[in-house]
């Protein structure tokens, strides 16, 4: 199999997605939507939607079940990133290689354009799974799960008063980055499950999977901000360490990061290895993405 063949074929699906979900940058107000669109289409990995059509597919799911919720996780991720970058938390300039939405446009755009787009994610899957009310119950249950106050927000909150802090324990890292990060890769991976309908056993698997897969992509981010630059990573090289963010390098140093990083990622293909189906894209995307910091 051809990793990157496969990821940009799943990839390119993605794109058909948020190009069917999502308003035009000339619907009123246009601005908002421009903006919205703005920060969707500046592309980057795609890795969660990618995930929801993959776990899917292990079930037998055809990908057109899946687009749906693939452009839901996508839309809520991009508005996690615009306010994320916001003078208010992170004051990033740069952005998957490029302005981010409040130099691009202006603070109150990126403000609302972010809010738009977490709102409009459970729109599309109320929406697009009308006809099966309690496909759409559960995978709204799920998104909404991973994106409130106990998991994505809340990890965001402690990752903010956890900054300059030098009592911040492994612990602490680990609550932050399992509910800032891992949270919506889980979320990913099961509800792709959940369309599939996988068993519960089956959920389990993928959940425990999203979580280790999760912990392992954000050990692999803090080990790349301290040691790759601005053009590779395409945001701001080296910010963390400047804003005196809790990290896996500052709190473990920089090999013991490399190891926890490879046990997480084990963890995770072990996981993967319990569910039926054709494993092996999933396998090795998995796989490629502690071999970014290798």
């Amino acid at each position: 199999m051809d990793l990157a063949t496969e990821l940009a074929r799943r990839a390119a699906l993605v794109e058909t997605g948020l190009a069917r979900f999502v308003p035009e940058a000339s619907v009123r107000p246009d601005r908002l939507h421009s903006a919205m669109r703005y920060s969707l289409e500046a592309g980057g990995k795609r890795l969660r939607p990618v995930l929801v059509l993959a776990a899917a597919e292990l079930f037998s799911a055809p990908p057109e079940d899946a687009l749906a919720a693939a452009a839901a996780v996508e839309c809520l991720h991009t508005y996690s990133l615009i306010h994320d970058d916001l003078p208010c938390l992170d004051n990033d300039d740069l952005r998957r290689g490029r302005p981010t939405a409040h130099r691009a446009f202006d603070e109150a755009t990126a403000l609302l354009a972010g809010d738009a787009l977490l709102t409009h994610a459970f729109v599309i899957l109320t929406t697009a799974y009308a006809d099966r009310p309690a496909l759409a119950h559960a995978l709204t249950r799920e998104l909404a799960d991973a994106a409130g106050s106990r998991r994505l927000i809340g990890g965001q909150m402690e990752d903010v008063l956890a900054e300059k802090r030098a009592d911040v324990s492994p612990a602490d890292l680990d609550f932050i980055h399992l509910n800032k990060t891992a949270a919506m890769i889980e979320a990913s991976l099961v509800m792709g499950g959940l369309i599939g309908g996988a068993s519960a056993p089956a959920l389990d698997s993928l959940r425990a999977a999203g979580r280790a897969t999760g912990l392992a992509f954000q050990i692999v981010d803090d080990i790349l901000d301290a040691t790759a630059d601005t053009a590779t990573l395409g945001k701001t090289a080296g910010k963390d360490a400047r804003a005196g963010k809790a990290t896996y390098v500052r709190i473990h140093g920089l090999e013991a990061s490399r190891r926890i990083a490879r046990e997480h990622t084990a963890a995770a293909l072990s996981s993967i290895d319990r569910l039926p189906g054709d494993r092996a894209f999933l396998l090795a995307l998995i796989a490629s993405m502690a071999a970014r910091a290798s």
